[in-house]
């Protein structure tokens, strides 16, 4: 038997064992708040202070971002799913290209599904990480030429508190960081010389042709060792190959803007779900890591409570037993009821893990991709937008034939 001294002992010393199990296995349980990223809040978008010559202007080619990876930690993954990180991929470069236009520094900006030959301005970007409270994405910048601008990896974190008012086309909740991409393509637009620029545009242009008409066009340009695009020479002026190219070029150029058509409506229809979405997955995230605080804290109570109630019944004094009996059968009574209370409560974070599971699927059958037709004289396109765009490319060159009667 222990005496008294020995009791007390023994007591804190099983308190803090067994705090420390409930503590650390608990807290592997509750889901740590995201860190906030390396863009800041509140960043201003860089606009042009004048009219900026059309010969000046870069047309912009922003494509479908790749999905990247979910988290494969189950409290990470609560509530995502492919169908959304799906959606994801379009929605971002949509409201990208808003951001960027707004900014009165470009020409033509468009969504474009695959790779796009004759573009002056390619954007890519690849999601690491979308769940509602936090955007991390990685984004590449490249001209024409084949010259890389920059890679460059952004991620922000938002609270709930720091949502504030959203406008499609115009605020998203992560609007700092459409803004800070934005920013830094135009501080790199800003040190292009006019020369420069000149150049991005006729690469562009013959690129578009070669892919038109190898066979033609193959000799005006040449890879350097770095694998930049070099002018050999140009075209002249009135060269009716180039004529020809140009035109199917415009053609393409129109199949650009009714797909981004397209995928405006495909935005604008998917705007209210998704900002729900994040928004309600933010607040059941908050709730199920405020749960478990709760549920943990409970649990400590509880064995506390008991393994004092041990302790004291563990008394060799006899004395001490018996004015301490009551109180030992309370502790031991509303410590395991505070343990239930604890284990109750870790039952409510399955229901809110249900409720996101189901906020999830419902934003999935919301945006389904569009099918679409555009009906030609040379053929009709139909499926998704992507779809179709695979379609349309696989008919440039026939086009480009039955413009020249030239074979590639």
């Amino acid at each position: 038997m222990l005496n008294k001294e020995g009791a007390i002992q023994w007591f804190f010393q099983s308190l803090i064992i067994a705090l420390t199990v409930i503590i650390f296995s608990g807290c592997s349980s509750i889901p740590n708040p995201y860190h906030y990223g390396d863009v800041e809040h509140g960043v201003k978008p860089i606009i042009a202070q004048h009219e900026i010559n059309n010969k000046e202007l870069l047309d912009v080619s922003i494509k479908i971002f790749e999905p990247g990876k979910l988290p494969e930690d189950e409290d990470d993954s609560r509530g995502l799913s492919e169908e959304i990180r799906k959606a994801e991929t379009r929605y971002m470069p949509i409201h990208l290209k808003y951001t960027l236009q707004r900014t009165g520094y470009w020409g033509n900006v468009r969504v474009v599904p695959g790779e796009n030959e004759g573009s002056e301005i390619q954007i890519e970007g690849k999601i690491l990480e979308s769940n509602g409270e936090e955007i991390k994405v990685a984004i590449r910048v490249s001209d024409a030429t084949n010259k890389l601008w920059f890679e460059k990896e952004y991620s922000q974190s938002v609270t709930l508190e720091q949502r504030g008012h959203t406008e499609p086309e115009k605020r998203d909740s992560f609007q700092d960081i459409y803004n800070k991409i934005s920013n830094d393509i135009i501080e790199y637009r800003k040190k292009l010389t006019s020369r420069e620029v000149s150049r991005i545009k006729q690469v562009a242009k013959l690129r578009f042709a070669k892919y038109m008409a190898p066979a033609t066009f193959s000799n005006y340009l040449k890879k350097d060792r770095d694998g930049i695009y070099q002018l050999v020479h140009l075209p002249s002026e009135d060269d009716p190959m180039i004529k020809r190219v140009e035109a199917v070029k415009a053609r393409d150029n129109l199949l650009q803007d009714t797909i981004n058509n397209y995928y405006d409506i495909y935005y604008s229809d998917m705007w209210e779900s998704y900002d729900n979405w994040r928004k309600f997955r933010s607040e059941e995230m908050a709730t199920i890591r405020e749960i478990d605080r709760k549920a943990l804290t409970q649990k400590v109570i509880g064995a506390a409570a008991i393994i004092g109630a041990i302790a004291l019944g563990a008394s060799s004094n006899q004395d001490v037993r018996d004015r301490t009996g009551t109180l030992r059968s309370i502790m031991i009574a509303g410590g395991g009821y505070a343990l239930y209370q604890g284990f109750q409560t870790s039952k409510e974070t399955e229901i809110n893990k249900e409720s996101i599971e189901e906020l999830g699927a419902s934003f999935s059958s919301e945006v389904e991709p569009m099918v679409i037709d555009i009906e030609g004289k040379t053929t009709k396109l139909t499926g998704s937008a992507e779809q179709q765009y695979a379609q349309w490319k696989q008919l440039l060159r026939k086009i480009y034939q039955q413009e020249t009667g030239f074979d590639n």
